[in-house]
């Protein structure tokens, strides 16, 4: 295994902030990773791992051994009944699994199309667009723990999923690396288009006959046409998660803002459009230097070219004290903050 020294993680971040790693590596397999742990160099030291770099900020550099995550492969383990399962490497694109299980005629992904990052990201984050969310399809996953250099399988349940959440990032945060990942698809599709533009968007298409594919090229449209594509502006998708308060507090904010966007759940509260608050703030479209809150969606967060991470995050930080300030709602951080 090569290890680098001193190596700029620009590359490495769609928020493209030249943070520095002192120390530097990939791997390609469970093998490459328990050779690289097994180096008692590494035993005290911080270790990030990183997959596609699309859902966190680094606010400085990181002063420990950085390993990306290049574990490739995507292969049909099974089928039951109407359900097939596909196994794909942590290390895959996101979008490119996607795109091969549909191109398989599996549904169950498509209303996921385009989500930046890897494929190791997306139990971690339990990912969701369009009203679909990863523990709708996920199965189990493969992750190796970090301080016994053992194997270990989670199913669904152990995964412990909510909103933008899994026991990833609480209890067992930074104790696991994920290495593959197997989804429970279907032959038979159910289409789901009642959430967002997607059906003004089919209509928009011309689309006659609903398929996995209408639907996740019209995905791909919306998000093209309402988000940065992080190739050209620096940026980590939706920064912010949507809260989800109370129905008696809704209905106090309702008698207030009679325009607020918001979505009822089956919990009996209420889920507030996040994107919404932070416009009426006034935040759509500001810029301080480099850093910024997109013009089309102020859920996202941008570094025009030379922003720091302090920066991006000072300005998240405002953005969350001005919403609390004007509605008495508590935003949270959806990117993980190095």
């Amino acid at each position: 295994m090569i290890v680098q020294e001193q190596v700029s993680l620009q590359a490495y971040n769609t928020f493209g902030i030249p943070a520095t790693a002192r120390y530097f590596s990939t791997f390609e397999s469970i093998e490459d990773l328990g050779n690289i742990l097994s180096d008692s160099r590494w035993k005290n030291m911080p270790l990030l791992i990183l997959g596609g770099g699309s859902n966190i900020l680094l606010t400085k550099d990181f002063n420990g051994l950085v390993l990306k995550n290049n574990i490739k492969g995507i292969e049909k383990t099974g089928t039951a009944g109407d359900h097939v399962y596909m196994k794909s490497g942590a290390g895959e694109n996101w979008h490119g699994f996607v795109q091969h299980c549909i191109q398989e005629n599996l549904a169950g992904l498509e209303n996921l199309s385009l989500i930046p990052g890897n494929v190791g990201a997306s139990p971690m984050q339990n990912i969701g667009a369009y009203g679909v969310e990863i523990k709708d399809t996920f199965h189990s996953l493969t992750a190796f723990h970090i301080e016994e250099r053992k194997i270990m399988t989670f199913n669904n349940a152990d995964c412990k999923f909510g909103y933008r959440e899994s026991v990833f990032k609480r209890e067992l945060k930074n104790e696991f690396v994920i290495v593959d990942v197997t989804y429970q698809l279907n032959k038979t599709p159910h289409f789901n288009t009642s959430y967002g533009a997607i059906e003004q968007e089919l209509t928009q298409m011309g689309v006659k006959d609903l398929s996995i594919q209408a639907i996740s090229q019209a995905v791909i449209n919306i998000r093209s046409s309402k988000l940065p594509n992080p190739a050209e502006i620096g940026n980590a998708g939706s920064f912010f998660k949507n809260p989800e308060i109370p129905a008696t507090q809704y209905e106090t904010l309702k008698a207030k803002f009679p325009n607020i966007v918001a979505y009822p759940l089956p919990s009996g509260h209420v889920k507030l459009a996040a994107g919404w608050l932070i416009e009426q703030c006034g935040w759509k479209g500001f810029r301080e230097g480099d850093a910024g809150v997109h013009a089309k969606q102020a859920l996202v967060l941008v570094n025009y070219g030379r922003a720091t991470g302090s920066e991006i995050y000072d300005l998240s930080s405002k953005v969350l004290a001005s919403v609390q300030e004007k509605f008495g709602v508590a935003l949270e951080r959806e990117v993980n903050i190095i």
